[in-house]
C-alpha cells in the first residue's frame, strides 16, 4: 500500500499530532498512575511497577515474524507482520496464549526505538500489514514508536488485534492511526466473563469498544487483491455449552454496529491454562456446538471472513 493512500495517519505525523497522541497517552499510564485501560489498577508503571498487564515502564515483546496464520484477508501474500506483545489485562482461565502471554522467559523488553526497527523489519520482509497483538496495555509505547517509524518511512496498514477489553478514550488517541481493528468478542454473558476473566463487566466494556472502533474505521474494506485495507473484524471464540453468548453477540453486531459487520467465529477452543479444573471448559467444544454458533451469524446476515473475496 501507497503511503497517498493513508492520507490519516500522514496529516497526524506531519502536523505533529501523533506525537502529541503519544505523549497523551502516556499521561494516561504515568499520571495518577495507570489508567489506561477499563481495568484502572492505577500501578506506577513509570516507576516500573507491574499492572495488572504485569507489564511496567517498558514495553515486552514474545515476539515478531510475519504471520501466516491469521485470517486470509490479513495474510495476503507477504502474511500478516505480527508483534506480539507480552502481558495481558484479562486473565482467562482457558488462554491459549498463557506461554507467550504471561511466561516472563519469553519476554523481550523493547524500547520505542526497537519497536519503530521491528516494524520497519517486517515492512522490509514485505508484510501486508503490521499487526499489533495484545496492545491495550502499551498503547503510549506503540503511538511513540509509530513516530519513529513514519519518520524512517513505515507505509503498512496498521492492525489493532485486542482482546475487546479496552476503553473508548483511548481507543479515541487511535483515531487515524488505526487501519483494521480485529477485537474478540469473547463473552456476553456478565456471570460467564466474571468467572472465566474476573471480569464481569467485560460484554459492556467490550460493546464500548467495538462501538468506538467502528466509528473510526467501519466497516471491513479490501483491496483488488481481497487484502484488508480498512475497517472492523470482530473475532468470536465459540466455548463449550454455549458460554460464548453467541445469539447476543450477533443480534449486538447486527443491529448495534451495522449488518455488513465481519466476523470470524472460530472453532478452535482446547482446554488451555486452568480450563481443566472449570467443566465445562474442560473439553473441546464439539462440532455441533459450532455449527450452531456460525449457523447463528450466518442467520443474522453478517459476513464471515471465509467467505470474502
Amino acid at each position: 500500500m501507497n503511503t497517498t493512500t493513508r492520507p490519516n495517519i500522514i496529516g497526524l505525523f506531519k502536523s505533529g499530532e501523533l506525537s502529541r497522541r503519544a505523549e497523551e497517552a502516556a499521561s494516561l499510564r504515568d499520571d495518577d498512575g495507570c489508567h489506561l485501560c477499563p481495568g484502572q489498577c492505577r500501578a506506577e508503571r513509570c516507576e516500573d511497577e507491574k499492572g495488572n498487564c504485569g507489564i511496567g515502564r517498558v514495553a515486552v515483546l514474545s515476539s515478531v515474524a510475519p504471520h501466516f496464520g491469521e485470517e486470509p484477508c490479513l495474510v495476503g501474500e507477504g502474511g500478516s507482520g505480527t508483534l506480539f506483545f507480552a502481558g495481558c489485562n484479562l486473565n482467562c482461565i482457558f488462554c491459549q496464549n498463557h506461554d507467550v502471554s504471561k511466561e516472563p522467559e519469553a519476554w523481550h523488553e523493547a524500547g520505542h526505538h526497537e519497536l519503530a526497527s521491528f516494524m520497519l523489519s517486517l515492512q522490509a520482509r514485505k508484510v501486508e500489514n503490521i499487526n499489533l497483538v495484545t496492545p491495550s496495555h502499551i498503547i503510549p509505547d506503540i503511538l511513540a514508536a509509530l513516530v519513529l517509524a513514519m519518520e524512517a518511512g513505515l507505509n503498512l496498514p496498521i492492525v489493532y488485534n485486542s482482546s475487546g477489553y479496552d476503553l473508548p478514550e483511548t481507543l479515541r488517541l487511535l483515531d487515524g492511526v488505526v487501519d483494521i481493528y480485529m477485537p474478540d468478542f469473547k463473552f456476553s454473558d456478565p456471570a460467564v466473563a466474571d468467572r472465566c476473566a474476573g471480569k464481569p463487566d467485560y460484554p459492556d466494556v467490550a460493546k464500548a469498544a467495538i462501538r468506538e472502533m467502528h466509528r473510526q474505521v467501519g466497516d471491513l474494506t479490501l483491496s483488488d487483491r481481497q487484502v484488508a485495507i480498512r475497517g472492523l473484524l470482530v473475532r468470536h471464540l465459540v466455548l463449550p455449552g454455549g458460554n460464548a453468548g453467541t445469539a447476543e453477540v450477533m443480534r449486538f453486531l447486527k443491529e448495534e454496529i451495522s449488518p455488513n459487520t465481519c466476523v470470524n467465529v472460530m472453532d478452535q477452543y482446547f482446554p488451555a491454562h486452568e480450563a481443566h479444573r472449570h467443566p465445562p471448559f474442560d473439553r473441546r467444544v464439539s462440532r455441533e456446538e459450532y455449527i450452531e454458533a456460525r449457523q447463528i451469524a450466518v442467520d443474522a446476515g453478517l459476513r464471515m471472513v471465509e467467505d470474502l473475496g
